[in-house]
């Protein structure tokens, strides 16, 4: 039998199609919005141990997105339940499509078990997460900082009140320098074109804790850190005289809480629900409890309406 050159390329996007989708029923079945998690009795909050988002340790669960979404969990009328996940995969197990990211890009790799309705942990909107999933409004105010062992030869930099010129100085300094960065996060070398300046860049794996970054630092497994502005101050208290801040290497970013995006009625609850305990107080107080030093460095983001 001889097939077709012109029939057997349509036989095969014919297939392509059906695979796809497929594949697109298969992943969102399992979506699931505010009904039905009102029906199941549950909110599944998604959650990375990270700074001071989420702590998870054997005297129990807390961090400042661990009681704001208990807090919308009472708000709901349903029971709070943490689901503990990793940075490489938190993104499947909320919309049930494995991704890989590249910059600003994102590919869909496969599929995952659904295992939480709404993922905060300290979470940077970033261009290809939002391609993912849907963000809430603004919750927490953030940006990139390079930081290095406090006896590295680098200095920090003389803020210039330039955002852009102090970025630029930073970069300088990373020349032939090694940074220690995490593939797939907001720490991604890829975002800020590190390769570009000459760094050189090393990877701390997704998989693992961000939170040892910077005792990664110390110990030498490179001069200098990527870290985000909330675990940045969080480190320069647990690990005092052993870090110094160096400079931007982001302009300022943000912070949200994320589900699906087959569950607006689920992301417009949680925002209605965020302008109240913004707009009560019961926010800045939670803030003021996990993150005190934010108000010096990013208090702006407080004075506004809705930290937008």
């Amino acid at each position: 039998m001889v097939l077709s050159k012109s029939v057997f390329p349509d036989k095969i996007r014919v297939a392509i199609a059906v695979v796809w989708a497929y594949f697109l029923l298969s992943t969102t079945a399992f979506a699931v919005d505010l009904a039905d998690i009102r029906q199941r009795g549950v909110l599944r909050h998604l959650g990375v141990p990270y700074a001071n988002f989420v702590t998870a340790s054997g005297d129990g669960i807390d961090g400042l997105d661990v009681v704001l979404i208990r807090l919308f969990a009472e708000h709901l009328g349903v029971r709070y339940e943490l689901v503990t996940t990793s940075w490489s995969e938190a993104f499947g197990d909320l919309t049930g499509q494995r991704v890989r990211p590249k910059g600003k890009e994102v590919t869909v790799i496969g599929e995952s078990k659904v295992r939480g309705d709404i993922l905060a942990n300290g979470l940077t909107i970033l261009p290809w997460r939002e391609k993912v999933v849907n963000y809430s409004i603004p919750t927490f105010p953030t940006g990139v900082w390079l930081v290095a062992r406090a006896d590295s030869p680098i200095k920090p930099i003389e803020p210039s009140g330039d955002m852009e010129t102090d970025i630029r100085r930073v970069m300088a300094l990373i020349r032939e320098r090694s940074v220690l960065t995490v593939k797939g996060t907001c720490l991604d070398a890829d975002l800020y074109e590190l390769g570009a300046v000459g760094a050189e860049i090393r990877f701390h794996a997704a998989s693992e804790s961000l939170n040892d970054i910077v005792p990664s630092v110390i110990n030498g497994a490179a001069e200098t850190a990527l870290l985000d502005i909330p675990d940045a101050l969080v480190a320069l208290q647990k690990w005092p005289g052993e870090i110094k801040v160096v400079g931007p290497v982001s302009p300022p970013q943000l912070m949200g809480v994320a589900v699906a995006k087959s569950s607006p009625e689920l992301l417009q609850a949680f925002n209605t629900f965020f302008e109240a305990c913004w707009n009560d107080g019961t926010y800045e107080g939670l803030v003021r409890k996990y993150y005190p030093a934010i108000f010096l460095y990013l208090g702006d983001f407080f004075n506004s309406k809705r930290g937008e």
